[in-house]
């Protein structure tokens, strides 16, 4: 009987510690298996690609200018006022010559005295009197004397302010009765000819790297909406800015028979003619940005698993970005489903 008994409690024991294995082994097959997360996948295309740039700026004259008086004085008259059309040449402003007549005339005085002190000189040394060394320091005289003479005629020449160009009067900076130091600027003038107008942007360093001179650029100016004008790169910096860090750019504007007067704010789009080869994804695609750089995600080639590769962003354009390194030998980027996407995840391609 105590036989029986034991060998009735180890049967009881084996059949509770398969049924517990078999409830293990039935929970385990129950665990679900990881869900894969729906995704689409848009085509990568590679182009060669010119960028179009935008930037600021403002209408301004190539042939400015800031005439002034060659030497100091008393301005005695001016001539123009602010808004004044002037023509080449014509007489602006002129100094009070009252002491740089007396100038000249003292000059052209001891220019006559120098060449009568070189007549006796002369006579003096044929009649063996004077020295040959005295005989030439007359004739050095008188051509200081006439050099003299030279400076305050041209002095008494620059003590009038002509018009540099056809233009506009801008701004007087000086007024009649006020004295005028040498090269101090008397009034502004912006030319008026239809091939003087300019537009100066400061393009950032890799846009700079891209223009070249001779690339066309669309003007749009604020005063006349709805009518682009045609420019032309006509000029670019070979150094930057030290204060902006950029490169000045001048891009020049034909008004045709509209009229532009200086500080018009404009936009203007450069079609750049040097081109450079990019991918180009959807925008979507991208799932960090930072600069330049970027990250995106692509399958890998079991198409169920996939892989966070980062990228060089070169611009964005529209619903589009263009990039310069990342994507080399990749032909497609996932665009729905990033949100929920991990380096570890599963997935499934869903159209």
């Amino acid at each position: 009987m105590k036989s029986f008994m034991r060998s009735f409690h180890l049967l009881l024991i084996a059949s509770a510690a398969f049924l517990m294995v078999k409830c293990g082994e039935g929970s385990q097959a129950a665990a679900p298996a990881e869900e894969a997360i729906a995704v689409k996948v848009q085509p990568v295309t590679s182009s060669a690609y010119a960028p179009v740039l935008n930037y600021p700026g403002t209408i301004a004259s190539k042939t400015e200018a800031r005439p002034s008086f060659k030497t100091g004085g008393i301005i005695a008259r001016i001539f123009v006022k602010e808004g004044d059309r002037v023509s080449k040449g014509q007489l602006l402003a002129t100094l009070d010559l009252t002491e740089i007549n007396a100038q000249v005339q003292q000059s052209a005085q001891n220019q006559e005295k120098s060449q009568r002190d070189l007549s006796r000189a002369q006579h003096l040394y044929e009649d063996t009197v004077a020295s040959l060394e005295q005989l030439e320091n007359a004739r050095t005289q008188l051509t200081v004397a006439g050099e003299a003479l030279r400076i305050a005629e041209f002095n008494r020449q620059y003590a009038r302010i002509h018009a540099p160009e056809n233009g506009v009067v801008l701004k007087k900076i000086m007024n009649e009765g006020e004295f005028a130091a040498a090269g101090a600027p008397v009034m502004e003038l912006t030319g008026t000819a239809a091939n003087d107008w300019v537009v100066r942007i400061g393009l950032a360093d890799k846009d700079w790297a891209t223009v070249k001179k001779g690339d066309k650029a669309i003007v749009n100016i604020d005063a006349y909406p709805g009518k682009p004008f045609t420019g032309i790169v006509s000029q670019t910096a070979n150094a930057a800015d030290p204060q902006s860090g950029t490169y000045e750019t001048e891009i020049k504007v034909l008004p045709g028979s509209y009229r532009f007067a200086p500080g018009l704010f404009t936009t203007i789009r450069l079609q750049v003619a040097a081109q450079q080869q990019v991918s180009f994804i959807p925008i979507e695609a991208l799932t960090e940005g930072d600069d330049d750089t970027g990250f995106v995600y692509v399958l890998n080639e079991d198409k169920k698993t996939v892989a966070k590769k980062p990228v060089t962003i070169a611009f964005l354009e529209k619903d589009r970005v263009a990039i310069s390194g990342g994507l080399e030998n990749v032909s497609s980027v996932i665009t729905d489903g990033l949100g929920y996407l991990t380096p570890q995840s599963l997935v499934k391609v869903v159209p």
